[in-house]
C-alpha cells in the first residue's frame, strides 16, 4: 500500500490512464481441467484474478460464496452435470446482472435464447486467447 490507501497496482493503473478500481475476479466453469488451466494461465498473465470450477455444480457453489467479487463468468455449454443454459439460469436467478460469456464448441444457435435472457458474449471453441482476453477486458471496462 502507498500513501492515501492506494495499492501499487492502483497507482500504476492511474499513471497509465486506466480505471483504478481493484480487479474483479473471473470465474471459469468448464468440465475439462486442461481448458481451465489454459484460461487461468492466459488471464493471469494479463493481470486478472481467476477462479476455476471443474463442472457446473462447483461453479455454482463458488458463485454462491464469491459472487459479489466476480466480474465475469466464463461458462462452457456442454458439461456432464448440467448444461450451460441451466447454469446461466441459476446464475441469473442469484444475480440478474451476472455477466456471462459462453465458451462452447456448439453452434451459436445454443446461445440465441441465452442472449435474449442477458448473455453478454459468446466465443466459439476453439478460440484465440487474445480474443478471450479482449472480450473479458471489454466486459469489465463497462463498469
Amino acid at each position: 500500500m502507498v500513501q492515501g490507501g492506494w495499492s501499487d497496482w492502483q497507482c500504476w493503473r492511474a499513471m497509465e490512464g486506466h480505471p483504478v478500481n481493484p480487479p474483479k475476479l473471473i470465474l471459469a466453469i468448464d468440465d475439462e481441467p486442461e481448458i481451465l488451466e489454459i484460461i487461468k494461465q492466459c488471464l493471469e498473465m494479463e493481470g486478472f484474478q481467476v477462479l476455476t470450477a471443474l463442472g457446473a455444480k462447483e461453479g455454482l457453489k463458488l458463485y454462491e460464496t464469491r459472487g459479489k467479487e466476480i466480474g465475469v463468468v466464463l461458462l462452457d455449454y456442454l458439461m456432464p452435470d448440467m448444461t450451460g443454459d441451466l447454469v446461466f439460469d441459476c446464475l441469473r436467478r442469484k444475480n440478474p446482472d451476472a455477466r456471462v460469456i459462453l465458451l462452447t464448441g456448439c453452434e451459436d444457435t445454443v446461445a440465441r435464447t441465452m442472449f435474449e435472457a442477458g448473455l453478454r458474449g459468446f466465443l466459439q471453441k476453439p478460440f484465440y486467447l487474445d480474443d478471450l482476453v479482449n472480450r473479458v477486458r471489454e466486459e469489465l471496462n463497462q463498469d
